[in-house]
């Protein structure tokens, strides 16, 4: 189900103007911010010389929303769209709003099949959920910074009742190996789902990634898809590379990542991220 605010995105008129240059999508970690959560000076002078010049930026994240704020207050992004939950949930910005943003679309799915089946296959599972009110539901008093506030802790069944915008699963017993066995053995279907680097598993709606949403921002902001940019590194970023016109993977990314792009840049540790935007301006 989609929740939408609006029935057009609001101020799309005035954005696109003769200074739109690009839609410029950055994913947020291992991009602009390594995985210690920094982000250096180069990129974050590299990222608000782009702003600053007129180019519709995006953060595209797998984070939820209050974990996104951050990073769009950092590179002096304070007006445009993000992109967080890996699509599930699009925000306008404009300071004129009471907090600075607004949600325009929220994507929702039923997590009961998906967490049933799981919880029997993965070893040491835990799980959360970001619930269609914003909230975040987790098992085992399980926290992250992606989450962006502080989960609640319930019980597994509570989760089977809730409607969802994004599902985490993480394992504290199988390795990142086994995790993806498990999860290939699982056969989830009905969801769009990325594997992350460490035994993390993120689970949208079926059809909803970052691709999905920012393809919809384009479509309204009159943007070409000859004039689209997307830098990422890990598997959540795989279709917003191959739908970007230039998608850029990080230098450390996986070789299914750096497949579904058209260049690979520098690592996160190299500011590789801050290469491309420089490209830009």
């Amino acid at each position: 189900m989609t929740i939408t605010v609006n029935s057009a995105i609001p101020g799309t008129d005035d954005r696109v103007n003769e200074t739109t240059k690009y839609l410029v999508a950055l994913d947020v970690d291992g991009t602009l911010v390594d995985h210690d959560g920094i982000m250096s000076d180069a990129v974050r002078v590299a990222a608000r010389a782009v702003v600053d010049a007129g180019h519709e930026v995006i953060i595209a994240t797998g984070r939820s929303l209050g974990a996104l704020v951050p990073i769009v207050e950092a590179i002096g992004l304070r007006q445009g769209y993000g992109v967080c939950s890996n699509g599930g949930v699009t925000i306008r910005l404009d300071p004129s709003l009471a907090n600075g943003w607004e949600i325009i679309d929220r994507v929702t799915f039923d997590p009961a099949p998906a967490l049933t089946a799981l919880q029997e296959r993965v070893p040491g599972a835990r799980f959360a959920l970001e619930d269609a009110e914003g909230n975040f539901l987790s098992t085992s008093r399980f926290q992250d910074d992606s989450f962006g506030i502080e989960a609640r802790g319930v019980d597994f069944h509570h989760l089977l009742s809730a409607e969802a915008v994004r599902v985490v699963v993480n394992s504290t017993e199988a390795s990142t190996q086994e995790f993806a066995a498990a999860i290939a053995e699982v056969g989830l279907s009905g969801v769009t789902y990325a594997i992350g680097w460490s035994a993390w598993l993120d689970i949208a709606a079926a059809g909803v990634t970052k691709a999905s949403a920012l393809e919809s921002l384009r479509v309204a902001l009159g943007i070409d898809l000859s004039l689209t940019v997307a830098v990422g590194d890990g598997s959540n970023d795989v279709e917003m590379l191959r739908w970007a016109n230039r998608g850029v993977a990080m230098g450390q990314a996986e070789d299914h990542v750096k497949a579904a792009a058209d260049e690979v840049t520098a690592s996160v540790y190299d500011d590789g991220v801050a290469t491309v935007l420089r490209s830009l301006v």
